[in-house]
């Protein structure tokens, strides 16, 4: 295959990668660079690719591939090895014992202080929270895009206000004390 038939065919499957890499990686900035990746690997090893065979196919094994090495590595990244005599490390968290009351208590009284908002507010602001993208929050309620973002600024305006109140002083200064 010539150089130039490469490109081209390249070309005429780039999107379906992208939205193959988009469903591997659920991320649009992973997929990109997953992307990029495959692409370039794909160049540098254009020589390996036998022309008769599916040249769709043979991008994708490769990016397919990559994300998986990708994924072997952070999981690698996330594994802890403790190469003390009796495991101290792994061993010693736990025994300490951490006493949440005061954080409990903080939260019950925020989760009152978010009931209290008014409906309009308080489910843009929740499902925003629960870990929805605005668009899917403006899709779900039926909202203009814009909209759902007010509602979440001006929810989150509102309960640093009460915060503010109930603790008499500035919002800024009880997220340095906590």
């Amino acid at each position: 295959m010539s150089t130039s038939d490469f490109y081209s065919n390249l070309n005429k499957v780039t999107t379906v990668l992208k939205s193959f890499a988009y469903n591997l990686t659920q991320n649009a900035e992973d997929a990109r660079d997953l992307y990029q990746e495959t692409a370039y690997r794909a160049i540098k090893n254009k020589e390996k690719f036998n022309p008769g065979t599916n040249f769709k196919a043979w991008l994708m094994t490769i990016m397919k591939n990559i994300f998986i090495n990708n994924y072997r590595k952070k999981m690698k990244q996330n594994t802890i090895i403790d190469k003390t005599d009796n495991q101290y490390f792994i061993n010693s968290s736990g025994n300490a014992t951490q006493n949440a009351a005061e954080s409990t208590i903080l939260m019950k009284e925020i989760t009152a202080m978010i009931e209290d908002l008014d409906d309009g507010l308080k489910i843009p602001f929740m499902m925003h929270y629960q870990g929805f993208k605005y668009q899917e929050i403006a899709d779900k309620m039926e909202l203009p895009l814009g909209t759902v973002k007010s509602r979440i600024f001006f929810a989150r305006r509102e309960l640093k206000a009460k915060i503010g109140s109930r603790y008499n002083q500035p919002v800024s200064e009880l997220m340095k004390a906590g």
